[in-house]
């Protein structure tokens, strides 16, 4: 089979190139198409309760996660010229196309009772600019007198007012909302260096905004260092550039495939798949690396360009396929998460690792077809001392320290899983972002000023049609109960609801007096209701907080970024308290918001990433069963994998790096690689086995380890140095899954090379000779020439 493919590589070889040519302007065509997702990532299935909540307060209210918020903290608050700036930066951003409304001192408004029509009026408290300091006086007493205002735009003791900004739902969800953000920090920025103070920007709009901008920067930046560090280690094992030249430009129609077949999938970049274009580099070189290493191996034995490379085909194709199935499968079990954004992630890397082989299959042969037949220079890294010495070194261990081998494994593995005890499991909303990172520091700001700027949702749904007034309004005070009982909670903001409509008003009922704001008697309550009836302008302001038919209505908090564990105890406290309170009542209370499904969808994912971990260690078990045919050696093979994981976690736990979702992703990927030595190893071990039937195992396992040792140490370096790029991202789980693969396929390759090969001598009597030879029909039958034998040095001290 794989001698007839290079047959017909090597005579259509314009053909292929051609073909090759022809597809990669298509991807490359598709690929100009693709765009950013400006979507918030849904991470909760469709039948989860959480979800199905969150969907219908969305249906009766809108988009939760609209509003951003612009904060300031000064002593010139309600200075006259600080002031008029302040009113003139809210009418400009009002002003600014897809903003829906603002909310701010400079256009906030008073309720007055007109005694003589018995009707309420809506009247701005700011109609022009202030002329006078006396005049920002009484306009800072009047704002003083409205408990309205506290703790939602201004904070009186901390000196601090904030900007609600409402976005249109339209232009939330599309990259509109980049160009609205940059317009509004624009205004700020002007404002900000006019007073010399620092503005503070924040809510979920500007969040994800510059989450996305730093996806969109860092795709480029990591795609680009890729490139760099992979032509460097490859310039310094081969000292070729045509090799650095070729290697790149394999892996670079490899990016340009995955991002073709993402845009035909309809699928977008997120923060994931935004990492897809450094992947494909980093985990296709390695590909490059074997054929090319095997090609100079077989060149220094033959001296015939195109028998090494017939051989190199023949030898290496089959072995980096199941290779690049078991790193195709690392990223394929993310379809099990039921979780769009790493179904799409998972699906596009897996189908795109493939096709980079397959690309790396058909150009390799024919690039070196056509390049001159390699000199001393390039294949001087085939005898090269320093890696051919620390190869021997193994092998010298492997042949005679079996048991300080297994002792020094055992005593890692031990920690490993002591420290695997200490890892804790959450996550926040910012998770990601390092913690002098402004947009990490703005939140901050408004949790300290304002107590948070998260969103938090309770709908209470009645039932029936006028439902929140009906039997004598006991919802409106059971509402009033509840948020008495929420105050209690220092994680949550003074809330935004039905009855906090009704203490403005009644305070304005009142006469304006400040002890009136409250939620009245019975009694005062209707005759409430008949004079709001007729208040122009007034349904404007809450009508967002219940429904037409005044059957569901709504509390709006804002909350602190206090992580999943600490929102699932307080929801757990909160819920019985909030039954008790309503108990007796047809109405149904729930908990929702954009930031409790997310930390909700936090937990959702690490359960599901588990379970994805297990099935990618039966399916590569599944894998590595149709190739050797014997639960023995899948057994054994399993080992070398599953260590460097057990190793990565226990650092996990003592450099206190917690399970989320960024760094539960690293174990699918990385023992997906880690399993591509182990099939490289024992392939070439049974094929030496099978076509050599005078050597040892000893001596099988000496060929092995010093024939596969040069490229495995080779690609353990490429892929430690590319992923160790991710150590420059802005996101934490990105450096955290840079640092933890890099560390995962340093073991492995430890492991793979060292532990493995010992297994194999140890285990020679329990797993026969024979049951190797016959355990795959999946290797073709090749007539591939045996190396000639290498007996092992075996000094005194052999242990096993």
């Amino acid at each position: 089979m794989w001698k007839a493919l290079t047959r017909s590589l090597l005579r259509n070889r314009l053909a292929y190139i051609s073909v090759v040519l022809l597809l990669t302007g298509f991807f490359g065509y598709h690929a100009t198409k693709i765009e950013l997702s400006y979507n918030f990532a849904k991470i909760l299935p469709e039948q989860d309760s959480s979800y199905i909540a969150y969907q219908q307060f969305k249906k009766y209210f809108g988009e939760d996660g609209n509003v951003m918020a612009v904060g300031v903290k000064s002593d010139n608050i309600f200075k006259k010229d600080f002031f008029n700036d302040w009113i003139k930066l809210t009418k400009e951003i009002k002003s600014t196309g897809g903003i829906k409304d603002v909310l701010s001192l400079g256009n906030a408004y008073d309720f007055v009772f007109d005694d003589s029509l018995e009707k309420f009026n809506v009247v701005p408290l700011i109609n022009k600019p202030v002329l006078s300091e006396e005049e920002v006086k009484g306009i800072k007493d009047r704002i003083n007198s409205l408990p309205f205002y506290e703790g939602v735009i201004y904070n009186k003791k901390e000196k601090s007012t904030l900007l609600a900004i409402t976005f249109n739902e339209k232009e939330l969800n599309s990259s509109r909302r980049l160009e609205i953000v940059d317009s509004i920090k624009t205004y700020c920025e002007a404002f900000s260096k006019k007073h010399a103070t620092e503005m503070h920007y924040s809510g979920m709009p500007y969040i994800r905004s510059a989450v996305m901008k730093k996806v969109s920067g860092e795709m480029k930046l990591f795609s680009l260092l890729a490139i760099i560090v992979t032509a460097i280690v490859l310039w310094f094992f081969f000292r070729s550039f045509s090799t650095v030249i070729f290697s790149l430009l394999v892996v670079i129609i490899g990016v340009i495939w995955a991002l073709g077949i993402m845009h035909l999938c309809g699928y977008k970049i997120t923060i994931l798949s935004g990492l897809l274009p450094p992947l494909i580099i980093v985990i296709g070189i390695p590909n490059c690396i074997f054929f090319i290493n095997r090609y100079h191996r077989e060149y220094t034995k033959h001296n015939n360009k195109i028998k090494s490379i017939s051989r190199m085909v023949e030898t290496m194709a089959i072995t980096l396929f199941l290779a690049n199935i078991t790193t195709a499968i690392g990223f394929a079990v993310l379809y099990f998460t039921n979780t769009a954004l790493l179904v799409e992630f998972g699906i596009v890397s897996a189908i795109n690792v493939l096709v980079t082989y397959l690309i790396t299959l058909v150009l390799i042969p024919i690039i070196l077809s056509f390049l001159p037949e390699p000199s001393l220079k390039h294949t001087k890294h085939v005898e090269g001392k320093r890696i051919n010495a620390f190869i021997a070194f193994i092998d010298h261990l492997v042949q005679n320290r079996r048991k300080h081998i297994y002792i020094v494994t055992g005593i890692i593995t031990a920690l490993g899983l002591w420290g695997m005890t200490q890892v804790s499991v959450i996550g926040f909303v910012v998770d990601d972002l390092p913690e002098k990172d402004k947009v990490y520091t703005d939140l901050k700001f408004f949790e300290s000023n304002f107590n948070g700027i998260l969103p938090f949702e309770i709908t209470v749904d009645t039932k029936k049609p006028n439902g929140v007034f009906a039997d004598n309004a006991q919802i409106i005070y059971k509402i009033k109960a509840l948020e008495k009982i929420i105050a209690k909670y220092p994680e949550f903001s003074r809330p935004l609801s039905i009855d906090e409509g009704i203490k403005f008003s009644y305070q304005a009922f009142r006469g304006g007096d400040t002890k009136y704001y409250m939620v009245p008697s019975i009694g005062e309550l209707k005759k409430l209701s008949d004079f709001s009836a007729t208040v122009k302008g007034q349904e404007n302001k809450f009508t967002g907080y219940i429904d037409t038919a005044k059957q569901v209505t709504r509390i709006s908090y804002r909350m602190q970024d206090i992580g999943s564990k600490k929102t699932k105890e307080l929801v757990a406290d909160l819920k019985p308290k909030i039954d008790s309170l309503f108990k007796g009542t047809d109405a149904k209370v729930s908990m929702t918001g954009h930031s409790l499904t997310f930390l909700k969808g936090n937990d959702y994912l690490l359960n599901n990433l588990i379970e994805s971990l297990l099935i990618e260690i039966i399916l590569i078990a599944l894998v590595g069963l149709a190739l050797f045919r014997s639960w023995k050696i899948i057994v054994l093979s399993k080992l070398p994998c599953l260590i460097p994981l057990v190793i990565t976690a226990g650092v996990m736990g003592f450099m206190d790096i917690r399970f989320k979702p960024s760094t539960i992703l690293i174990f699918s990927i990385a023992f997906g690689i880690a399993s591509d030595g182990t099939i490289y190893f024992l392939t070439r071990y049974r094929q030496e086995l099978k076509n050599n039937k005078l050597i040892t195992v000893p001596q099988a396992i000496s060929i092995c380890v010093r024939d596969m040792g040069v490229s495995m140490v080779y690609t353990a370096v490429i892929l430690f140095s590319g992923f160790s790029i991710f150590i420059w991202s802005s996101f934490g789980g990105t450096v955290a899954l840079g640092v933890l693969i890099s560390l995962t396929l340093l073991v492995s390759m430890c492991t793979n090379l060292v532990l493995l090969p010992a297994i194999l001598i140890s285990l020679s009597n329990v797993i026969s000779r024979k049951e190797i030879e016959e355990s795959n029909a999946v290797i073709p039958e090749e007539d591939i020439e045996p190396i000639e034998p290498i007996e092992p040095v075996v000094d005194s001290g052999k242990d096993d």
